[in-house]
């Protein structure tokens, strides 16, 4: 942690996975207002550790889901959503998913930004650093998996909120080993996030002020990404909840299993407004 201010075959498996016709939310015009928010960028650095385990010898971000790479699926969601332009962070290592993004996404506004990380909180630090002169930043992680629809939805109710206020994607639908449990309250401030149990869980999207970059958490807070969100909440931040009924974390196969059913009961997309170059 570089201090607290925060300012067997797996090439083999994607290659033969068939890509589902639902795997992508077809871009089109955004349908929410997104005029509020000046950065916008993905957390893809983690190492998959439990994929490698697995066998799967791809990096996390390449990992398919309905044939289509976890990076592909939240670029798209992204663009679906109005994103001008966006930043992927990814680690200094993983150089056939960088080479994968500018090779899929040669002609669009999509930035490969390489660093290796001590820590998830490390990670949003240098990835909300990439960005000048913006009041909100709409970060994904990689791996939290939902319909572009939900995505969507997530952005209209998550900007109504007040521009100072951090609002995360939460979700009643639990399917990770180490959840980060949420209680928000009736009008959907979080009053509590972490421990044992609760209510919901985080689904890896934040809407979060610029104010963020210039708060300097204790060491405790400084660590991983749910520490600092814990932290928020301790302190009294304004941090609230928008519920989202389905987001899978995908850490391992059987996330990937969970996600592609429902993927296969998921609405079609909308019609298509243009696709990213080949």
């Amino acid at each position: 942690m570089a201090g607290p201010g925060l300012g067997a075959g797996g090439a083999a498996v994607l290659s033969a996975r068939h890509r589902h016709p639902r795997a992508i939310g077809a871009r089109r015009a955004a349908a929410v207002t997104v005029e509020s928010i000046g950065h916008w960028g993905i957390i893809a650095a983690g190492e998959g550790q439990r994929f490698r385990d697995a066998g799967w010898a791809m990096p996390k971000p390449l990992i398919p889901v309905g044939g289509v790479p976890l990076i592909e699926h939240a670029v798209e969601r992204f663009l679906a959503a109005g994103a001008p332009s966006l930043v992927v962070l990814l680690n200094a290592q993983d150089h056939a998913s960088a080479d994968w993004i500018r090779g899929r996404f040669s002609n669009s506004a999509v930035r490969v930004i390489a660093r290796t990380t001590a820590s998830s909180f490390e990670s949003l630090r240098e990835l909300l650093r990439q960005g000048a002169g913006w009041e909100r930043a709409l970060v994904s992680t990689v791996d939290a998996w939902c319909p572009s629809e939900d995505f969507l939805r997530f952005i209209e109710s998550a900007v109504a909120h007040d521009p100072d206020a951090t609002v995360l994607a939460v979700t009643p639908f639990v399917a990770d080993e180490r959840p980060l449990w949420v209680t928000p309250d009736a009008t959907g401030q979080i009053r509590d996030l972490g421990g044992s149990a609760g209510r919901m869980v985080t689904a890896g999207f934040y809407l979060l002020p610029e104010r963020l970059r210039r708060l300097s958490p204790p060491p405790s807070a400084a660590g991983r990404l749910r520490e600092f969100l814990a932290w928020l909440v301790h302190r009294g931040e304004p941090v609230y909840g928008v519920v989202l009924d389905t987001v899978v974390d995908v850490d391992d196969p059987d996330d990937v299993q969970l996600a592609e059913t429902l993927m296969a009961h998921a609405p079609s997309p909308p019609a298509s407004r243009g696709t990213p170059s080949p």
